[in-house]
């Protein structure tokens, strides 16, 4: 196993944002300053340079497609086979119904603009207020299936569900604190937004709050398992705390050296990957929980900033404030399975939809895309 080089491109200042469109061909880049680059999958080349915002974005989120994954074969541990080098694009294989899609940023001038991904174009803009809108994230239709996908912003106090034209669906009751994190329900029809104080899960159908669950300490990330049995916070005090909302049990680790910035599950919802310290740690979320086993710990010999699995497939990568990222497949004995030393540390993973390509973001404002090999 090895992650080689595929391209490099470089931005204005630090990356803040990384997302690969649902088809795989784009990657968007965001600046602190403000600009958005597109990058081509197959090559780095720049296909559009979008303005953003002129007082620095924050996040970026695609709308996602009905199909957004490209096909991927059953090869075990993350691998998938070469496509042959005369393939049109061979580092994505793509579904022939996929298309670039529309691409949502936020801002510091408190707006959330809309772009057409193939034109390079701006579509829409919504104000949201004076503050800065620092969370970003799609939220399906959920079971009801009345309209397409909507946009959660969050902004403050504030979360604003909008459609694709920037119209408002819906603007929830304001949150006690600034909102921390958000996270759509995974079947759709329900986001989390979290604050100082605990987490809410709104639903986007009805707009009422299905369930409120108390936290008595900053949370400073937010994820679903993918099954949408846990919902999981990385806090401040430092900890990890963990919710089955359909059984209204909760779960919580503690004993970080520092803040839980980054969470990230397995697409089997087994294994939770976090930040928290100088080595990645490892819960093991089969059955009953995590709460009194023993973590699997993933060393760096810096602050790890970083952890990503694959979407369907095994691979965890992580990357620690030393510019060291590290793949490794967490189920084996020897679970270390490729180093590589970036020049910076990095901000951001992201990867492609096909699980072949890690993108990276750094605090130089260099972007790295790399291959993974056997």
């Amino acid at each position: 196993m090895q992650l080689t080089k595929h391209w490099a491109g470089q931005l204005d200042d630090y990356v803040i944002d990384l997302a690969w469109s649902p088809d795989g061909r784009l990657l968007a880049a965001a600046s602190t300053a403000g600009p958005v680059t597109l990058f081509a999958a197959g090559d780095g080349a720049r296909r559009h340079e979008l303005p953003g915002h002129s007082e620095g974005t924050n996040g970026v989120a695609w709308m996602p497609m009905p199909n957004p994954r490209p096909e991927v074969s059953s090869q075990p541990s993350g691998l998938q086979p070469s496509l042959p080098p005369d393939s049109p694009d061979s580092s994505t294989r793509l579904s022939p119904l996929a298309s670039p899609s529309l691409l949502a940023t936020g801002g510091q001038d408190g707006t959330v603009k809309f772009w057409d991904a193939g034109a390079g174009q701006h579509t829409a803009t919504s104000k949201l207020g004076p503050g800065w809108v620092e969370h970003l994230c799609w939220v399906g239709a959920g079971t009801s299936g009345s309209t397409g996908p909507v946009l959660a912003a969050a902004a403050g106090r504030a979360l604003t569900l909008l459609r694709p034209d920037a119209s408002v669906v819906h603007a929830f009751k304001p949150a006690p604190k600034t909102i921390t994190a958000i996270a759509p329900h995974p079947i759709g029809g329900a986001v989390a937004a979290a604050y100082y104080g605990g987490v809410v899960l709104w639903d986007t159908d009805d707009f009422v709050a299905q369930k409120e669950f108390p936290y008595a300490n900053g949370i400073q990330s937010l994820v679903w398992s993918p099954d949408h049995r846990w919902l999981v916070s990385g806090n401040q005090d430092p900890s990890v705390h963990l919710w089955i909302p359909e059984q209204d049990i909760e779960l919580h680790m503690s004993g970080y050296e520092g803040k839980v910035k980054f969470l990230s599950f397995d697409h089997t919802s087994r294994w939770l990957a976090t930040s928290g310290g100088r080595d990645a740690c490892i819960w093991d979320c089969a059955g009953a929980g995590p709460e009194g086993r023993e973590p699997a710990m993933l060393p760096h010999d810096a602050p790890v900033c970083a952890v990503r699995f694959q979407h369907t497939h095994g691979l965890l990568a992580t990357g620690a404030q030393d510019g060291v990222v590290q793949l490794w497949s967490p189920e084996r004995r020897q679970p270390l399975r490729a180093t590589v030393r970036m020049p910076a540390a990095a901000t951001k993973f992201a990867w492609s939809p096909d699980d072949r390509l890690l993108a990276i973001g750094s605090e130089k404002g260099a972007v790295y895309v790399l291959k993974c090999e056997a």
